[in-house]
């Protein structure tokens, strides 16, 4: 799962982007409980989402003719303007060339050899999120693609992921972790998007998971905060619950609440 030691290509934030901010604020804090901080006109209205005063996420208006409202994960790297080339020589593109975030840190926006959108944060006073594999926080990614062994030698070849699979009834699950990472380090799956036909519509895309506490009482929440349940609980022994939604704009997301420790 995540963890705030934030090395090399690990997640170190996720932001969201959305023509409605008030909306979105409304949203978020119905099913999390999150308040909205702005960072004032120096950010151009940027701000963080916290739970208890740790910053869980940042958040920002887009207007929707410059872009789709979605979810952005960002990965640290060392050296952005390094990254961006290596991201380049792989097949990828640039969204946006590095720039630097006032004395916060140094970023890109780019995307992957299929489309995928992402983006790098070179830190600087800014190490990352205060909180992550907590509830209300983000604690796992997903990477629906159409190509998982091309997903593999890209990010692997950009960041130095290595990965494994698990088998399980009916498939397998492809999980990532940062280069030198072990099993216990894996912050991430890729999934075949062929097997999500709920996610045709979207494409190729990288989503976050919030962990819940209790994942049946937020989905209560989320259609009548003007979300939409698309994809309602799923179970998976050993790992926890699931669900897929999207916010009032369609930015998706997902919930995961962990399953409790074994007590016998």
């Amino acid at each position: 799962m995540l963890n705030t030691r934030y090395v090399t290509g690990a997640p170190t934030w996720v932001d969201l982007g959305t023509p409605d901010l008030e909306g979105a604020r409304a949203f978020y804090r119905a099913l999390f409980g999150w308040e909205f901080q702005s960072g004032g006109a120096e950010f151009g209205g940027y701000g963080m989402y916290q739970a208890d005063g740790k910053t869980v996420a940042g958040a920002m208006t887009v207007p929707a003719d410059q872009a789709p409202p979605a979810w952005t994960v960002y990965f640290k790297t060392t050296d952005a303007d390094a990254t961006v080339k290596a991201v380049e020589q792989a097949g990828g593109s640039t969204v946006y060339e590095a720039m630097d975030v006032g004395d916060l840190g140094r970023m890109a926006v780019l995307s992957d050899a299929q489309g995928v959108g992402f983006a790098v944060w070179q830190p600087g006073t800014n190490k990352g999120l205060d909180l992550v594999d907590a509830p209300n926080s983000m604690c796992w990614m997903e990477l629906y693609t159409p190509d998982i062994k091309a997903a593999q030698e890209f990010y692997g070849s950009v960041f130095g992921w290595g990965s494994t699979t698990q088998a399980f009834e009916g498939g397998s699950y492809t999980m990532v972790h940062p280069a030198g990472g072990t099993e216990n380090d894996m912050f991430a799956g890729l999934w075949p998007l062929s097997d999500a036909p709920e996610e045709a519509e979207a494409g190729p895309y990288w989503t976050p998971y919030f962990q819940v506490t209790d994942i049946d009482a937020v989905l209560a929440k989320v259609e009548p905060s003007g979300g939409t349940v698309r994809v309602g609980r799923m179970d998976l022994a050993g790992v926890g619950s699931f669900a897929k939604l999207a916010d009032p704009s369609g930015a998706r997301f997902a919930l995961m609440q962990p399953e409790a420790p074994s007590t016998g």
